[in-house]
C-alpha cells in the first residue's frame, strides 16, 4: 500500500499579513518623499520659467532702446509659459515707478508653493523666510523669495 503526501502549495495568512504590512511600511516612508521631490521640481521649474522671462525681457530691452514691457510676444517668448504651481496661471511682469523697487522690472508667480521647497530663495532684503510661497525675479538682484 502506497502513501500519498499531500503538498500543501501557498502562503499562509500569517506570511501574506507580515508581506502586507512591510510593503505598508515602505510605503508610508516613501510616498512623503516623492510628494517633496515633485514639490521641489515645481519650485525648480518655476525658477526656470522665470529666468527663461527674464532673458526675453533682456532681449527685448536690447531691440527696444533700453526700455522694457510687461507684454513679451513673439520673437522673444513664442509660448506662453505658465506657472506649473498654479495651472493655467501665468506670470506676471511688472514694471516699478522710478526710484521704486528692485530693479527695473520684477516677475511674479501666482503664489501657492510649497514653503519647504524655498529655503535656497533669500527674500529682497537678503533675510531667510520660513513662510515665503511665491518666487519673484528682480532685474537687479535675481531671484527671491517672498510670503
Amino acid at each position: 500500500m502506497r502513501r500519498t503526501i499531500n503538498l500543501r502549495r501557498g502562503f499562509t495568512l500569517i506570511e501574506l499579513m507580515i508581506v502586507i504590512a512591510i510593503i505598508a511600511i515602505l510605503a508610508a516612508i516613501l510616498i512623503p518623499n516623492f510628494l517633496h521631490a515633485r514639490a521641489e521640481s515645481v519650485t525648480a521649474a518655476c525658477e526656470g520659467n522665470e529666468k527663461q522671462l527674464a532673458t526675453a525681457e533682456e532681449e527685448y530691452a536690447v531691440d527696444h532702446s533700453g526700455t522694457y514691457t510687461t507684454a513679451l510676444t513673439t520673437p522673444y517668448m513664442s509660448v506662453i509659459v505658465s506657472d506649473p504651481v498654479q495651472a493655467g496661471s501665468v506670470y506676471t511682469i511688472s514694471i516699478p515707478a522710478a526710484g521704486t523697487g528692485n530693479g527695473s522690472y520684477q516677475i511674479a508667480d501666482a503664489g501657492g508653493h510649497d514653503t519647504t521647497t524655498m529655503s535656497n530663495l533669500s527674500q529682497s532684503d537678503g533675510s531667510a523666510c520660513a513662510t515665503c510661497a511665491s518666487v519673484i525675479y528682480y532685474q537687479a538682484s535675481g531671484l527671491h523669495a517672498a510670503p
